[in-house]
């Protein structure tokens, strides 16, 4: 990350994030290990504001359930594009305060935001579930420990679904309103089977990829982005990273000034 980059990540965290390196969210082949990164710091009122891990958020109101949209495939890979409308989409894991950096960026510009949360990220933090629902944003299941569900049994690969499908119910009253396989863009017929019977009518997938998982820096994530989206676009982002941080501000000043709305992925497909 350059110089210029690091101050970006450092100003769109508001605080929440300080220097040095920071811990990956999730990428095709999970988080990294053996680095030297250092997890941005949580401040006091972050870690009073969240329940316990392990304990349920209250789950009313509930919130909404899938939906089954009518002439959309099983895998939905973008919305319409004679829309003015894009989505973007965030795998859910990583280091909380990161996350409240990105959903509040979002807010600020007036944008809705989709959040595919990973159950052991919704176990250690079950607060940012009704967090993510509270500020307008969709809310969805990428599996409960984001392994590469596609080379599962059967067996394993329901758990998974369940598994994360379980813990929304209990802290929002729904499993949420998408489902997105974990370590792929798309999902093997199995996997597509398997999402239907836990209640999930289509997959989520992406037109998209920003990369940002790679740490190519702030401008390059900024630049695959804004490069390849167009109207109907599904914005493949991560949760966890310092360049998606100080990329996020100028990527929605540009969609702003094309003419593009940041909306949730259930208002862009229906």
């Amino acid at each position: 990350m350059t110089t210029s980059d690091r101050r970006s990540a450092l100003r769109a965290g508001a605080g929440l994030v300080a220097g040095g390196a920071f811990a990956a969210a999730c990428s095709p082949s999970g988080p990294p290990s053996g680095t030297a990164a250092r997890h941005a710091p949580i401040s006091p009122d972050a870690r009073s504001a969240a329940p316990a891990p392990g304990s349920a958020t209250p789950a009313s109101p509930i919130a909404p359930a899938p939906r089954a949209f009518p002439g959309q495939p099983a895998q939905i890979t973008h919305g319409p594009r004679d829309r003015a409308r894009v989505a973007l989409t965030f795998h859910g894991q990583g280091e909380p305060a990161i996350a409240e950096a990105l959903l509040q960026e979002a807010e600020r510009h007036g944008a809705r935001v989709t959040v595919l949360a990973v159950g052991t990220w919704l176990d250690e933090h079950p607060g940012l579930a009704r967090r993510i629902l509270d500020g307008g944003h969709d809310l969805g299941n990428h599996t409960q420990r984001h392994l590469d569900i596609n080379a599962m049994s059967e067996a394993e690969a329901t758990a998974e679904i369940t598994g994360c499908a379980d813990r929304l119910r209990r802290l929002t009253g729904s499993v949420g309103t998408w489902f997105r396989p974990s370590q792929a863009a798309r999902a093997s017929p199995l996997v597509e089977r398997l999402a239907r019977r836990a209640g999930y009518p289509h997959v989520l997938s992406y037109d998209v990829d920003s990369l940002d998982f790679t740490s190519p820096g702030a401008s390059a994530v900024a630049r695959t982005i804004l490069g390849r989206v167009r109207g109907g676009s599904v914005v493949s982002l991560h949760f966890g990273y310092a360049d998606t941080v100080a990329a996020l501000p100028a990527v929605l000043d540009e969609l702003t000034r094309r003419g593009l709305r940041a909306v949730t992925t259930t208002e862009l497909i229906g």
